[in-house]
């Protein structure tokens, strides 16, 4: 039997009749905004929790037409056959209430800046960076998220040794926020002739893009440097000083961004500076409150091996949650539901028993 806190779901539901009365009253245009984003917010919870007390309440009746020693036999094979389904649903919505309950990461609904960099292995681990770089791609296509390149550094021979991408979407840093760590490969490098297995490795970052509501950037914390980007020689040597470079002074972060227009480089910088200093302030808030923090799946530590990918057994293995998958061909084509529907019940269920409600 799931516990619940009824008095928390009470003034839930209390909250959503309020709003609902306040915004047909006519609010002005600024109220209504916020009272319909909070609405939205609780809309889904409400729902299921008025359906939880139509559910209890039917299971009332059922057990009280069994109880009655005058139900006739047939009603009373009804309420024999219902009572299980009905049971079901209850177990079902509670379920459901008690994650919609749990504390929400504030960044959760925020699009995110995914960063991919080659590690241990040189070539190997550039060509690895951009497998992952495609695998994240194709499963942003399958939820129909806008994936866009923000800046790459290529390999030496193919892959990336840097990848920067910005994925915008209904749920993105939810979904993609345990991707941060090492990630590591074992496989035959394709310029192997003796066939031996190598181990390299890619260190993802997700970040929560922010908005300048988010995080202030003073004008007198940053210094911006302009110089001419670097090219490949021929047609693409960039002739002009279009590369920007944005230190933020305070915390000495340096962003660097390369393509042909100056005036799209400074805004990228800036928008991969703000989400840089985000996190940063994320991760201070978080170790702040943090022996949880040692416990969760999330951690953002980059530091942190979360997962192997070996080609040769076509498995992959996620270490915090002790996952194995026996189609790793797959994964690597962007089918990663199964791996982030892991990471996020496991967090859900560390979350539950933190604040007392894994009854």
């Amino acid at each position: 039997m799931i516990n619940l806190p009824r008095d928390r779901m009470n003034q839930v539901v209390k909250r959503f009749e309020m709003l609902e009365a306040q915004m047909s009253a006519g609010p002005t245009a600024d109220a209504y905004v916020r009272m319909a984003s909070e609405y939205a917010d609780i809309q889904e919870m409400v729902a299921k929790i008025r359906a939880l007390r139509a559910a209890e309440q039917e299971q009332a009746d059922l057990e009280a037409m069994l109880a009655d020693k005058g139900t006739d036999a047939e009603m009373r094979a009804l309420a024999e056959a219902d009572l299980p389904q009905v049971e079901d649903r209850i177990e079902t919505l509670r379920k459901d209430i008690q994650i919609l309950l749990l504390p929400k990461d504030a960044a959760d609904d925020k699009n995110a800046i995914l960063e991919i960099r080659a590690g241990t292995g040189g070539d190997e681990a550039a060509l690895f960076a951009g497998d992952l770089f495609r695998m994240y791609e194709r499963y942003a296509a399958s939820r129909g998220w806008r994936f866009e390149v923000v800046s790459a550094s290529d390999g030496e021979v193919g892959g990336y040794k840097e990848i920067i991408a910005s994925v915008s979407g209904k749920g993105v840093f939810a979904h993609l926020k345990f991707e941060s760590g090492v990630h590591r490969v074992q496989r035959v490098p394709a310029t192997e002739a003796g066939g031996r297995i190598h181990t390299s490795a890619a260190t993802v970052a997700v970040l929560p893009e922010a908005e300048e509501v988010d995080i202030e950037i003073r004008a007198e914390d940053i210094r911006i440097d302009t110089m001419r980007a670097s090219g490949s020689g021929g047609q693409h040597v960039n002739t002009t000083d279009s590369a920007v470079r944005i230190t933020h002074l305070p915390t000495g972060i340096m962003v660097v961004q390369a393509e042909k227009s100056q005036h799209q480089n400074r805004a990228r910088a800036m928008q991969i500076l703000r989400a840089r200093l985000y996190d940063l302030e994320r991760s201070r808030a978080d170790e702040e409150r943090s022996e949880s923090r040692k416990s969760q799946v999330g951690s953002g530590d980059r530091s942190e091996r979360i997962r192997t990918y070996n080609f040769p057994q076509g498995r992959l293995t996620d270490h915090r949650i002790n996952l194995t998958l026996y189609k790793l061909d797959r994964v690597m084509m962007g089918e990663l539901d199964e791996v982030v529907d892991a990471l996020i019940s496991d967090h859900q269920s560390k979350l539950l028993a933190d604040i007392g409600l894994d009854g």
